[in-house]
């Protein structure tokens, strides 16, 4: 589908609203405009992470381009997501592109295959492992943000729950992906350690 955007602004939004997919405005605090901001975020997130991945000391690693061609599939399939949460359900068109089931399946197999390569934890995660492993903890928090925007639409009927399983499933992958490259890369991983106080304080 061939998009062309010839103006950056329009001065309709001055008002406080926003246009849709389809020609409805909302205001830009509509339930329907949080949930694909926060998608729109979440991949400008996974974006800082891919450039850190082709950048110094990452873009030499085979599995840092591993993980940017992956990360860069993510990003277009958000798109797809945050079009689908950008148009009304009245509006709909049969044909626009949507997350399925074969989607949340693609990203299971990709966190089991990850999952393999890694030690079982014995507690939660601090994030960090390196500027790319935190950029992908960022990323992870990002999502469940953006997953919990869409709560409240599926609840509503505004939007499929196959919506709502693919970002649930995204943040598992997300956090998986952020402990591989850790552990790619030579970052040791720090566990959480309850009531752990550091230097006697």
């Amino acid at each position: 589908m061939a998009v062309r955007i010839n103006r950056v602004y329009t001065r309709k939004g001055d008002d406080g609203t926003t246009g849709l997919v389809g020609g409805r405005r909302v205001s830009k605090d509509d339930p329907r405009v949080v949930a694909y901001g926060e998608v729109d975020e979440l991949s400008s997130v996974i974006g800082l992470a891919r450039s850190i991945l082709c950048s110094a000391p990452y873009r030499r690693r085979v599995a840092a381009a591993k993980l940017d061609r992956a990360l860069a599939e993510v990003q277009q399939e958000l798109f797809d997501l945050g079009s689908e949460l950008a148009t009304d359900p009245r509006d709909a068109r049969p044909q626009a592109i949507r997350i399925g089931p074969d989607h949340v399946t693609r990203l299971e197999r990709r966190i089991d295959e990850l999952q393999a390569d890694l030690d079982p934890l014995s507690s939660f995660v601090l994030p960090g492992g390196g500027t790319a492993g935190s950029a992908l903890h960022l990323a992870r928090c990002v999502c469940r943000r953006a997953e919990r925007a869409v709560v409240a639409l599926v609840r509503s009927g505004g939007a499929r729950p196959e919506v709502l399983r693919y970002l649930n499933r995204l943040s598992d992958l997300l956090f998986v992906e952020a402990r591989w490259i850790a552990k790619k890369t030579g970052h040791r991983e720090v566990l959480w350690e309850p009531g752990q106080r550091k230097n006697g304080t």
